[in-house]
């Protein structure tokens, strides 16, 4: 009995042993897997922000994201997609701003701080995925992109291999074209092809790095000296529809990485204000020519571009609506758009509505108006409920440049708590005119965003708002569509903006200039730069 107790324990410690042993080889053939991936950085912060506003956006208005966060604005890098499983990727802050005033100082130097540190905490890395717009202007501060990046070399070191996905309203200055590696923009306008060309930087990225071929040999930068809104250059018209065709196919011959064509952003006053073309990739001459022949296209095309839409004054375009029997008609307040930059709270444009006979009764054209920012008059709504009447301002406590706050006496027929940036939004009718007054400024780009305040654009005869070009829910909506021309901090007449520091000449405001240089100009590898140095092409 003794006997088959000692076998039994013997036995019993031999089972632990050569389970530990498998348990210690499993952990280890983990740990070499894991140590074999890639290790790759998430940052990214994007605004688009107007010079000629009064608005300042301020750090809340980011939303920023933090570590595992991060990962739910990017669908491609869900934990069981392919690309996640090809690196190990570490999150830092991810924080994206409805389009706006220029960023304080202040919130700017949190944001990249928060960066920065979480950079230095988890460092080394094989890549740094940047996410950024582009067209963030700060307080007080050139170039912030290019600020950033620069700091972020400075803590990352200039061997690290930085891809950067924008939009194609961002600026491209030199200083961000010399640290950054990889680049790439949207090819659309409106932005369909947006998480498409973040997943593309992504995975070029992680191609790079697992192939060993590292950042492409070379980078030609071509400013164009062109400045135009987005409503001019539209991908779903000429010439920017065939301008950005022709991006694809030069992006995917033999020796190019990715091609790229930045509008540039309008309605910001700094030097970097600019159309730019980007070609990245390892043979020169193919770089240099794909580059040169974009910056041509671009250039040669220059007085072809033209709004989106037929447009007119805001009186002309409500005439044409009212005298028109297709149905629903949107009318685009454009000049206080705040997908563009624009306050939101400029009350002119409904001022003007409401002026007009023809909206006076209750069973004239209706008309919704999407819509203006007054917090103390949500609450007056909430408080007198469905129904209930209130009486009180909305508008123009950022923007008063161009009519004071609206006063609006209706009664109350819908609110909804719990938007993201509205946060509460209660509808207000006064005669046959319905008002989205909302507690912080929206755009309104999807039916849902009215169909939830129990209101039906697809029946309503005018559709009113703020917003440039429609977005595509809106634009498969509308029966009709006039661009209307209204004042505000996104002003389409650019002609009218103050501008005093851009370079000059630039196209359109310079019209008769000459010609420019559009030669390549190469662009210093990052890592032959010093940390933090101001590049220099060659």
């Amino acid at each position: 009995m003794l006997n088959l107790q000692t076998a039994f324990c013997f036995l019993k410690r031999k089972a632990i042993f050569i389970a530990c042993i498998f348990i210690l080889l499993s952990c280890n053939h983990s740990a070499t897997t894991h140590s074999s991936l890639p290790r790759i950085a998430i940052a990214g912060l994007g605004i688009e922000s107007s010079t000629f506003s009064p608005a300042l956006t301020n750090e809340e208005a980011f939303h920023p994201k933090y570590g595992a966060q991060v990962f739910t604005s990017y669908p491609f890098l869900a934990v069981n997609s392919p690309l996640r499983q090809r690196a190990l990727w570490i999150p830092t802050l991810s924080g994206k701003s409805l389009p706006g005033g220029a960023v304080t100082r202040e919130a700017y130097e949190s944001l990249v701080n928060k960066i920065l540190d979480s950079l230095k905490k988890n460092a080394p890395y094989d890549g740094l995925f940047l996410d950024i717009h582009g067209a963030m202007s700060v307080v007080g501060l050139d170039d912030p992109e290019g600020d950033f990046i620069t700091r972020i070399r400075k803590v990352i070191g200039t061997k690290t291999i930085i891809s950067t996905s924008m939009d194609l309203h961002g600026n491209v200055s030199e200083r961000l074209a010399a640290h950054t590696d990889l680049i790439t923009c949207y090819r659309m306008a409106p932005h369909e092809d947006a998480m498409e060309t973040k997943e593309r930087s992504v995975r070029q990225l992680v191609e790079r790095i697992e192939s060993g071929k590292g950042k492409p040999t070379y980078k030609a930068w071509i400013p164009v000296p062109i400045l135009l809104p987005g409503e001019k250059t539209s991908t779903r018209i000429e010439p920017a529809q065939t301008l950005y065709k022709a991006v694809a196919p030069a992006a995917s011959q033999p020796g190019v990485v990715d091609a790229a064509i930045w509008v540039g952003y309008a309605w910001a006053d700094e030097p970097r204000n600019h159309a730019v073309v980007m070609v990245t990739g390892d043979e020169k001459i193919t770089v240099k020519n794909t580059a040169e022949q974009l910056a041509r296209n671009f250039w040669n095309a220059r007085s072809g571009f033209s709004f989106v839409a037929p447009t007119g004054t805001l009186k002309e375009c409500l005439d044409k609506a009212l005298a028109s029997d297709k149905h629903p008609f949107f009318i685009s307040d454009s000049g206080d758009n705040p997908t563009a930059g624009g306050a939101g709270d400029v009350t002119w444009t409904l001022r003007e509505i409401l002026a007009r006979s023809e909206f006076k009764r209750s069973n004239s054209p209706s008309l919704v108006y999407a819509s203006i920012p007054g917090p103390e008059l949500v609450e007056q709504a909430v408080k007198a409920g469905i129904g209930g009447k209130v009486d009180g301002f909305a508008g123009a406590a950022v923007d008063a440049r161009y009519a004071p706050p609206i006063r609006l006496a209706g009664t109350v027929t819908a609110i909804e708590h719990g938007d993201k940036n509205a946060e509460t939004e209660v509808v207000i009718k006064m005669g046959s005119v319905s008002v989205i007054v909302t507690k912080k400024r929206k755009p309104y780009h999807k039916e849902a965003d009215f169909t939830r305040l129990k209101l039906e654009p697809r029946k309503t005869d005018i559709v009113v708002v703020k917003i440039g070009y429609l977005e595509p829910e809106l634009y498969n909506m509308r029966a009709d569509w006039l661009l209307a021309l209204t004042p505000g901090g996104v002003d389409q007449d650019l002609e009218r903006l103050p501008y005093k520091r851009i370079k000059r000449p630039i196209f359109p405001l310079d019209k008769e200039m000459p010609d420019p240089d559009l030669s390549a100009r190469f662009i210093s590898p990052s890592d032959s730069l010093n940390n933090g140095a101001d590049p220099k092409g060659h």
